[in-house]
């Protein structure tokens, strides 16, 4: 066995994997490392396409799940390569999500004859735009070796189950006005001026709260920028609002952008412009599976919704039911102080061991 990660001690690799730096766009050196280390595992099969890994048993199991995690971070902030204060492991991408490739990795050395095929997924560039993202790189390539009838990511959830995801999408709302002089503004029309009624209806607007399989999806719209402005005795004739929309998977994207548009439209002009500039569906919870039912109910893991977007909806697209479920504190992720506690890694690897050794 290679001496470059740590074994038998999730919280010593953890460590190890936070020292090695993986910005996204900057996974090679990670990536080589897993490498080296799967590729010593003689009851894997190993695959690489560019600084994405796949691992896969091959048992002749009745069902396959895949366990994926993404070996990219945002950049530090001052938190460079880890630091660990007792029990407790600071360090970018501490949380998000190098505990969780940590545990993917320790499950893949150990579990030699799992109840079930195991298909382990490292990819890269996840924090960043999904046309970037390697699951999608995975697929243009082997789209073969993503192929499951179950799957999980290892994104901090603090050892609950958090349910499919929300959707997301960003709109750019551009407001038409007249340009005249500031001295004469009754001779335009003020674009900027334009955007109050509009940002009254995204401040006043109540969220939907849908229950879908027990869980309680929260949606929510939200201006994130703003853009106008000609010169300092112009009125403007041209203001931009860009509004993010998480919505619940109850909604298709086409329904959730329609229900926006009406949302807004009371604030519209004819002449006015709304355009999509970034789309990701939402995914269904998908508690009802075998597997994903037998972890929760052997482990008696709390179960809630994923009220942010990951690429469970990636695998959900594709007809896979998929959940998060990884050590962390999801609510401290790619902040300065982010950290993982030693007893969050266990309270992640010892039901997913317990799921693959004993399957449903």
């Amino acid at each position: 066995m290679s001496a470059s990660l740590p074994s038998g001690d999730l919280f010593a690799l953890t460590a190890a994997l936070v020292d090695v730096a993986s910005v996204s766009f900057e996974e090679q050196e990670i990536t080589d490392l897993l490498e080296e280390e799967l590729r010593l595992l003689g009851h894997l099969t190993v695959d690489r396409v560019g600084d994405n890994l796949i691992a896969r048993t091959a048992l002749g199991r009745a069902r396959r799940i895949v366990l994926g995690g993404h070996t990219d971070t945002v950049p530090p902030d001052g938190n460079e390569g880890a630091r660990i204060e007792g029990d407790r492991l600071y360090g970018v991408g501490a949380t998000d999500m190098k505990g969780g490739i940590a545990v993917m990795l320790e499950l893949a050395r150990t579990m030699v004859e799992p109840a079930v095929d195991v298909t382990y997924v490292f990819y890269a560039r996840e924090e960043v735009a999904v046309i970037h993202n390697g699951l999608r790189e995975v697929e243009a390539a082997r789209p073969d070796l993503l192929v499951g009838d179950v799957a999980l990511l290892g994104e901090p959830t603090l050892g609950a189950i958090e349910a499919g995801c929300q959707g997301t999408m960003r709109l750019e709302i551009t407001l038409v006005g007249a340009r005249a002089h500031t001295a004469r503004p009754w001779m335009g029309r003020n674009a900027i001026h334009r955007l109050g009624p509009l940002l009254n209806i995204i401040e006043t607007y109540r969220p939907r709260e849908p229950i879908i399989e027990g869980c309680a999806y929260r949606e929510a719209v939200q201006a994130v920028h703003v853009e106008g402005g000609v010169a300092g005795n112009v009125v403007p004739d041209r203001a931009m609002l860009r509004v993010n929309h998480r919505f619940a998977p109850d909604r298709t994207a086409e329904e959730a952008e329609a229900a926006l548009r009406d949302l807004l439209e009371p604030a519209l002009a004819d002449e006015d412009t709304i355009e999509v500039v970034d789309m990701s569906p939402a995914a269904q919870p998908g508690l009802d599976d075998p597997l994903l039912a037998a972890l929760v109910e052997r482990s008696g893991l709390a179960v809630r919704a994923k009220l942010g977007w990951t690429d469970v909806a990636f695998f959900a697209a594709r007809g896979v039911p998929a959940s998060n479920f990884g050590p962390g504190d999801p609510t401290i992720a790619h902040t300065a102080g982010e950290y993982l506690e030693r007893d969050w890694l266990l309270d992640s690897y010892r039901p997913l061991a317990d799921l693959l050794a004993n399957g449903v």
